[in-house]
């Protein structure tokens, strides 16, 4: 019997030039990856129909999947009425499988939560589902909303069937089909519209997370509404600074915007007292900004609003603790390979922990004098960062909850924060269209594919601390449904597509 590693090789030299891809499906509990074969039919348009095997472990069902595929493959593509998935192995290590899935995802269940938000995502119109069924994932399938995108039409099929005799005539569009191309249909504005009216409504916690969405707002031109929730903390009956982190000095990001738009003196004195805590009582710069923890995270937390800050004010100090601070950090977590670990703890470059410097660093330097002597170092880096992180996207346009770790789960929020800042690298001359604007665009088309009209989302990491182990970060759990982290980066993400970005 193949293992899966020869599986693979056999589907990928079996596959003529651009007819064939071979995905990423996630990871078994055991770190086996899964693996789907791809073979695109005549349009973009074309049905989709998926065949599943190995529910039970590599087996006959494997080996009759691996058939049809490479049957498949032959074909001409152009006579090619409908596109084809195969997983041949879709349960390595032959564990109990759950459909639908239950327990935190990938911690528990990793291969029934894999596949099941895998075919949920790539939203087969029909799914054969090849030898033992015992999870019950036909019925799963065919009767459940799958991962809150729709109904898939499913039928079993035993391994001597032949697989691609059983696809109809006819292939009728199914409901997480329907859904996902109505998805596909928005422009960046309605999606920004959409995510509006969900996130940013409240400002009770002064983090970056509904500061984001806040000035999401304040782009869409809702600034009252946003002025009305940031009140109290400018008419004094609120302090964001009572008890400081490094989240709350993002959130000062929420008070720069409303100074720019509203010339509110107020706004910038708020910004100021937290901007000025990178300086001691004589006005000197202090090693790097506080509440770092040693975390890349804070390439983003601390060093836009210094940006900010020097703009609104002129003070060139700013600029200063900015490139210091960058500096400083960048000893900590700067791999040689231009990937950032995500704390000394750990070489583990996580996906939100590349994304922190991404977003940071294009911030930062969107507000940055080119004439200061720390502005070349700051773009070189990021341009590093981002040459770095344009080999690791995946087919379907994310990266994943570990950067560089095939099968590691595909990460919205790090999607989103990546492919603005690679976007805004583009519109300020950073970096090369013809290079990037691909990667951006799947991007895009990524999180909005995995963004619902009613503010839901997709694999989203939990709210995550400095790790000690590589499969810490792996199992983090990945949310689903409506999170406010992950709308904020997918609402600065639409607002940047939409040309409204600063």
């Amino acid at each position: 019997m193949r293992t899966l590693t020869l599986v693979a090789a056999v589907l990928v030299s079996a596959s003529p030039a651009n007819a064939m891809d071979m995905q990423e499906v996630g990871l078994s509990g055991k770190g086996v990856p899964i693996r789907a074969a791809v073979v695109r039919g005549s349009s973009e348009s074309a049905p989709v129909v998926a065949l599943v095997g190995g529910l039970a472990g590599e087996d006959a069902s494997s080996r009759a999947v691996l058939q049809a595929v490479e049957t498949f493959d032959k074909q001409p593509q152009s006579g090619r009425r409908y596109t084809l998935i195969g997983i041949a192995v879709a349960n390595p290590d032959a564990a109990r499988l759950i459909f639908p899935p239950v327990g935190v995802a990938y911690r528990d269940n990793a291969e029934s939560h894999a596949l099941w938000r895998w075919l949920a995502i790539h939203a087969p119109d029909l799914a054969l589902v090849v030898g033992p069924d015992e999870s019950g994932l036909v019925q799963a399938l065919s009767e459940t909303t799958v991962s809150g995108i729709g109904r898939v039409p499913a039928r079993h099929m035993t391994a001597a069937a032949r697989l691609l005799d059983a696809v109809p005539a006819t292939i009728a569009e199914s409901e997480a089909h329907h859904e996902i191309n109505g998805r596909r249909r928005r422009t960046p504005r309605q999606v920004a519209d959409e995510l509006s009216r969900v996130y940013g409504q409240d400002f009770d916690q002064f983090t970056y997370i509904p500061g984001l969405a806040l000035i999401g707002r304040v782009r869409l031109g809702q600034t009252a509404d946003v002025e009305r929730l940031a009140a109290p903390y400018i008419n004094g009956s609120r302090n964001p600074l009572d008890r400081p982190n490094s989240l709350v000095l993002a959130g000062h990001l929420v008070m720069a915007e409303l100074a720019e738009r509203t010339n509110n003196p107020a706004y910038l004195a708020a910004l100021r007292k937290a901007v000025d805590l990178g300086f001691t009582e004589t006005g000197a710069l202090k090693e790097s900004m506080p509440f770092h923890d040693e975390m890349s995270d804070s390439l983003f937390m601390a060093t836009a609003i210094l940006s900010r800050a020097g703009k609104l004010t002129g003070e060139r100090r700013y600029f200063d603790m900015a490139a210091q601070h960058i500096a400083f950090m960048q000893k900590l977590v700067f791999r040689p390979d231009f990937l950032y670990r995500h704390s000394p703890l750990t070489d583990a470059a996580w996906g939100r922990g590349n994304a922190f410097p991404a977003i940071g660093l294009a911030l930062t330097l969107q507000t940055f004098p080119t004439d200061h002597p720390g502005f070349n170092g700051i773009l070189r880096t990021f341009q590093q960062h981002m040459e770095a992180l344009s080999r690791f996207q995946d087919a379907d346009g994310l990266w994943r909850e570990v950067i560089d770790h095939p099968g590691s789960y595909p990460e919205f929020s790090a999607t989103a924060m990546i492919g603005t800042s690679m976007l805004m690298g583009i519109r300020h001359g950073w970096l090369d269209a013809k290079t990037y604007q691909p990667h951006v665009d799947a991007a895009w088309r990524a999180v909005l594919t995995r963004t619902g009209a009613d503010g839901s989302l997709l694999d989203v990491c939990e709210s995550t601390n400095k790790q000690r182990t590589l499969d810490d970060y792996l199992h983090r759990p990945a949310l689903t449904g409506r999170d406010p982290r992950g709308g904020a980066m997918a609402l600065m993400f639409a607002i940047e597509m939409a040309g409204l970005g600063r």
